[in-house]
C-alpha cells in the first residue's frame, strides 16, 4: 500500500509541474546569482557595492517581491580573479540554476562571468565594471547599467587639458580589459590633442618594489596627471610613493573604490579629482539619492553613505524593474525581450538606462568630483 501511494504522490508532483520549468523560478522565489570581489570581506568597495543590493532587493521583498515572488541572491566571492569568477558563474549556472548572472564589479572578473553568459546563454545584467567589452561588440546577452570607464577617461581629459595639463600618465592592469582600456586612452589623448607620455600594467601580485619604480618612471617622463583603471589598493601605494619622492604630479581616479581610496589616503588625497558615476551619495540634491538614504537608513543601520553602496542600490533596482518587465511567467528570453522593449528604464529623475536591440548602452552619467580641504567629495 505505502509504495502504490509513494508512486501516486510522485506522479501527482510530476504532473503537477509546469510543462517548460525555468531555471531559478518558482512559484515563491527568483533565484539571482552574483560572483563579486569580496576577498573575504576585505575589499571596501566590494562589501559596500554588496550592502546598497541587499538594502533594496530587503526593501523589494518586504514589499512582496516581484509579482509575489521573493527575490533570493546566491553570492560567491570571487576574490578579484577571472579565473575564479568565471568557476562561481558556470557554479552558479550549472549546479545552482539561477535565473541570470548579476552584479560582478572588477573589469577582469566581469569579462570572465560574461564569457560564460555568452556560453550558456543566461543573460548578465548589471556589472559593475567600465569594461569597453560589454558594450563594443554588441553582447545581447548582457546589460550594463553604470557608464563606462572610456566616458569617465574622457571627462578627467577634458578637465585635465582646461587645468593646463597635456601630459598624461595612464596605469592599468595587465590584461586584455587592460589593454581595450588603453586603446582608448590612446584615441581620447589624440582626440583632445594630449599626449600619453607612460603607460603602466601592472599585475595584481605586483610588489613594492615594482611600484617604486612605476613612481620613478612617472618623474622621468615629466607627466603632468596621472589617471587609474583598477586596484585602488596599488593605486594608494604608488601615490604614496610619488609623493614621498616629491613629484610634481596630479594624480586622478576613476570612480571605483574612490571613497575607500580617499578613506585611506587621508590628507594625501587632498584636491584629487575623481569621476564619478553616480550623483552624491551624501546630498539630496537628485531624487535617487534622497531615496537611496532612506532605504538604505533603514536597511543597513549604522552603515555609512558611499559611492559603492549607491552604485549597488542603483544596479539592483534596475534588475528589479527588468525582472518586472520580464512578466509574471518570466523566461530568459522574456527577461531580454522586456528589457529591448522598454527602451529605457527610468530609475529615478534625471537617470535613465537605455536598452535596444543591439545597443545595450546603459548609463552615461558620468560627473567630475574633487576632494576639498575636508576630505568631502564636491560635485
Amino acid at each position: 500500500m505505502f509504495y502504490r501511494l509513494a508512486g501516486f504522490a510522485a506522479a501527482f508532483f510530476l504532473f503537477a509541474l509546469p510543462a517548460h520549468a525555468v531555471d531559478g523560478i518558482t512559484p515563491n522565489q527568483i533565484l539571482i546569482g552574483q560572483t563579486i570581489t569580496l576577498q573575504g570581506g576585505k575589499n571596501d568597495y566590494g562589501m559596500a557595492v554588496l550592502s546598497g543590493v541587499q538594502a533594496y532587493l530587503q526593501s523589494v521583498n518586504k514589499r512582496g517581491g516581484v509579482f509575489g515572488r521573493n527575490i533570493t541572491l546566491k553570492t560567491l566571492d570571487d576574490d578579484n580573479k577571472p579565473a575564479q569568477a568565471e568557476a562561481n558563474a558556470r557554479q552558479l549556472v550549472g549546479a545552482d540554476k539561477v535565473f541570470v548572472l548579476f552584479g560582478s564589479i572588477e573589469g577582469g572578473p566581469s569579462t570572465a562571468v560574461m564569457k560564460v553568459a555568452v556560453e550558456t546563454g543566461v543573460p548578465f545584467f548589471g556589472p559593475m565594471a567600465g569594461s569597453p567589452g560589454f558594450r563594443r561588440p554588441h553582447q545581447p546577452l548582457v546589460f550594463p547599467v553604470r557608464a563606462e570607464h572610456r566616458e569617465e577617461f574622457r571627462a578627467l581629459l577634458d578637465y585635465a587639458k582646461k587645468t593646463g595639463m597635456t601630459r598624461v600618465a595612464f596605469v592599468r592592469s595587465d590584461s586584455d580589459t587592460g589593454l581595450q582600456h588603453l586603446e582608448n586612452m590612446k584615441l581620447l589623448c589624440k582626440e583632445l590633442g594630449m599626449t600619453l607620455v607612460a603607460e603602466l600594467p601592472f599585475k595584481s601580485d605586483i610588489s613594492d618594489a615594482q611600484i617604486g619604480e612605476m613612481a620613478q618612471r612617472l618623474g622621468s617622463t615629466n607627466a603632468q596627471v596621472v589617471i587609474n583603471h583598477g586596484s585602488t589598493g596599488m593605486y594608494e601605494k604608488l601615490i604614496r610613493q610619488s609623493q614621498a619622492m616629491g613629484l610634481k604630479v596630479v594624480f586622478s581616479g576613476v570612480n571605483s573604490g574612490s571613497a575607500q581610496l580617499v578613506k585611506h589616503l587621508g590628507e594625501a588625497s587632498r584636491g584629487m579629482v575623481f569621476s564619478q558615476v553616480m550623483p552624491s551619495p551624501w546630498e539630496r540634491k537628485s531624487a535617487i539619492a534622497r531615496e537611496y538614504q532612506e532605504v538604505f537608513a533603514r536597511e543597513k543601520p549604522g552603515q555609512e553613505f558611499s559611492y559603492g553602496s549607491l552604485e549597488g542600490y542603483v544596479t539592483a533596482k534596475a534588475l528589479v524593474m527588468a525582472l518586472r518587465l520580464a512578466g509574471d511567467k518570466p523566461t530568459r528570453e522574456s527577461f531580454v525581450r522586456g528589457l529591448e522593449g522598454s527602451s529605457v528604464l527610468d530609475l529615478a529623475e534625471g537617470l535613465r538606462a537605455s536598452y535596444k536591440p543591439n545597443d545595450h548602452t546603459g548609463m552615461t552619467t558620468v560627473d567630475l568630483a574633487i576632494i576639498t580641504r575636508d576630505l568631502k567629495f564636491r560635485h
